[in-house]
């Protein structure tokens, strides 16, 4: 991240792009941001074209539209866009890459106890399936990742795969992906980073994290459209010839009657259908890199030090999340009042937020000795006076 000097564009241009934050205290960039105003233009001009001329001509017509997605991409990662695959969501990303992996019966596969539901229940099945070990790396005091923990669990089970979540959808915690990058590489481990949470609210350079595969969605703090997202897939990926089980036509040519030839970058783990969807994942992206990270960031740690301090004041509501570093997520329960009867007063608020229950994080949940909790995800396009409001409006719905 950049010095505080970072200038920060036109915030009130920047709310512009955005109307839908002027009739509701948004606070749900966690689950699907507002996508700015450049990106819906960028859709509905693509759509009208195909109503006139149907998808394949304006594919053909738009080639270099849609070539922007791995152009912009590949900045937003500091990468090369040979090494930028488009993808339907994070966990269709994450699918391709465990298919991709060779797993034998006794492999190991290292995650940790805050992972999300959806990976989690990937794991799970290809270990019921492909008889594979799931070991999860232990969390320090304070909430953040053990690596000694994960340097003692690697030198002894010798893993195949170790994926982690860069920021888990239940807590602000933001996870030491640099560091597991290092440890990785050091024992010549696949290293799965999922960066769903944290693309589009903090930087994110693969030279400096080294993951194998980085997954991310395009509808949270990137502000692009739902069923969009992209894989990051690294040289060693490529050179080690993996793919994913099942390929695309995109992802290879057939050669013979019996033979295929993969694409030689991360396109051989696209799937064909490729839409209005992908060039608006591109204009969100290109919006984000023209605002800058670094400026978002920081935008982004105001924001959250104004709502993290005003809500800390409140009694009887408990903050969840831990760790030395948090994020642009947070989450919170009180014993004060029923799911019910806060999510209904909050909801007259005009407060758009998430709530989440145990089976969205089963071990964190249980450690937690919660059932549900609420979370809030403020964004760039938001003020600190929205801040002050969201916590007077708790401060009224918890009394």
């Amino acid at each position: 991240m950049q010095s505080q000097s970072t200038p920060f564009p036109d915030l009130a241009q920047l709310r512009a792009d955005t109307p839908g934050c002027y009739d509701h205290l948004f606070m749900n960039s966690a689950g699907a941001s507002l996508m700015p105003t450049p990106v819906v233009s960028a859709m509905m001009a693509y759509l009208q074209q195909e109503t006139q001329l149907g998808g394949y001509e304006v594919e053909r017509l738009r080639s270099d539209q849609i070539g922007r997605f791995y152009d912009e991409t590949a900045r937003l990662l500091n990468t090369k866009p040979g090494h930028i695959a488009y993808a339907y969501s994070a966990t269709h990303a994450c699918n391709q890459v465990l298919s991709a992996i060779p797993f034998r019966p006794g492999d190991t596969i290292l995650t940790t106890t805050n992972d999300y539901v959806s990976n989690q229940l990937a794991f799970l099945s290809i270990q019921q399936r492909l008889g594979i070990r799931l070991l999860r790396i232990n969390d320090l005091p304070n909430g953040d990742l053990d690596l000694t923990h994960l340097d003692e669990l690697i030198r002894t089970h010798r893993p195949v795969l170790v994926a982690i979540t860069h920021i888990p959808t239940n807590s602000g915690l933001v996870l030491p992906a640099e560091d597991v990058g290092k440890l990785c590489r050091q024992h010549n481990v696949w290293y799965l980073l999922d960066a769903a949470q944290s693309v589009g609210q903090l930087p994110l350079d693969v030279a400096q994290i080294q993951p194998d595969f980085l997954i991310a969605t395009g509808r949270k703090f990137l502000r692009g459209p739902r069923n969009t997202g992209f894989l990051y897939i690294s040289d060693r990926v490529l050179e080690a010839g993996l793919a994913p089980l099942c390929i695309d036509r995109r992802a290879a040519g057939w050669t013979t009657p019996d033979t295929f030839t993969l694409q030689p970058n991360a396109r051989r783990f696209e799937p064909q259908e490729i839409s209005l969807l992908s060039v608006g994942l591109a204009e969100a992206i290109r919006y984000a890199n023209d605002v800058s990270l670094e400026a978002i960031t920081q935008q982004n740690q105001r924001l959250m030090h104004r709502l993290r301090a005003g809500l800390q004041q409140i009694d009887g509501l408990v903050l969840l999340d831990r760790g030395s570093q948090q994020s642009n997520l947070l989450t919170f329960h009180t014993p004060r009042q029923s799911l019910a009867t806060l999510d209904a007063a909050l909801r007259r608020e005009r407060i758009i937020f998430t709530v989440q229950n145990a089976a969205s994080a089963l071990i964190d949940f249980q450690r937690k000795g919660i059932d549900w909790l609420i979370r809030l995800s403020p964004h760039y396009f938001n003020t600190l006076d929205e801040m002050n409001a969201v916590v007077d409006a708790l401060d009224r719905s918890v009394h």
